[in-house]
């Protein structure tokens, strides 16, 4: 299975980045499974149900959440009705929405996409490492599933670190988000998983984080409360990772990101 996954698309030039070029991507690429996360697409700031609508018909398959979940409070009555929306699995008993799908293709494989957010400076939640357990507890790659991706969104790169470890040989592709700057150590660990600590961010990286320079500039000099955070308005990069899979086993055979357009050195996998 050739799987894409792009990382947190921040405001409206990282989501018409995506919109615009996903088309192509899954053509050239031959892509059977595109999971991005949108937790930021709608101003910077949550998803609007109309901007999830948008990135699903582009061509995305699932789109993962993650401490922004819920900025946009529309989402909340949309997404039990929307299952290819997840939000972080981690989340406590009865919050709206799920924390993973199954997506069955168009030739019958079947892929587990799983959200999961990270504790370390992050809000308080359920243990991530037991969330995915028990989700994992029902599903056996290469058995019932043709191939498993597991999006944690967390600000530490040791906890992204662990889960990875932590899941090494049971899913096809564990990788961060939330940090939105694409980190060079993809790998594929000693027992077949995909790993990258952050996937990047599909926006205008000439800014702070896909927000605007100035603002986000003045927060760190003054130490005060400042105008709100707007998404930078220039040239957009998309950044994310390639894996293909084994369908036998569900597990990594290769992988290489993939990067376009802006401010970044472009780059597409070779295989």
């Amino acid at each position: 299975m050739r799987i894409l996954f792009l990382g947190d698309i921040v405001g409206r030039v990282g989501r018409e980045a995506v919109i615009s070029r996903l088309p192509a991507l899954r053509r050239d690429l031959a892509l059977d499974l595109v999971v991005v996360n949108g937790e930021n697409a709608s101003h910077g700031f949550g998803l609007s149900p109309a901007i999830g609508r948008d990135l699903l018909e582009a061509g995305a398959d699932v789109i993962t959440l993650g401490n922004h979940s819920w900025d946009r409070r529309d989402l909340i009555g949309h997404i039990d009705s929307e299952p290819r929306i997840i939000r972080p699995a981690n989340y406590p008993p009865g919050t709206p929405g799920q924390g993973s799908v199954v997506v069955e293709l168009v030739d019958g494989r079947k892929a587990l996409v799983v959200s999961i957010m990270g504790r370390q400076f992050m809000d308080a939640m359920d243990d991530p490492f037991r969330s995915v357990t028990d989700i994992l507890s029902r599903h056996r790659l290469g058995v019932t599933m043709h191939a498993a991706v597991v999006d944690v969104h967390a600000e530490a790169t040791s906890e992204k670190w662990a889960m990875g470890h932590f899941l090494d040989g049971r899913v096809s592709l564990v990788i961060g988000t939330h940090t939105h700057t694409p980190t060079a150590d993809h790998r594929i660990f000693p027992h077949g998983t995909a790993f990258q600590t952050d996937a990047g961010m599909c926006g205008d990286y000439d800014s702070v984080i896909g927000m605007g320079k100035e603002a986000a500039i003045a927060r760190f000099v003054r130490k005060m409360p400042g105008e709100r955070l707007q998404p930078a308005e220039g040239d957009a990069s998309i950044a994310g990772m390639m894996v293909e899979t084994d369908d036998a086993t569900g597990l990594a055979r290769r992988m290489a990101p993939v990067r376009q357009g802006g401010h970044l050195a472009p780059t597409l996998p070779d295989f």
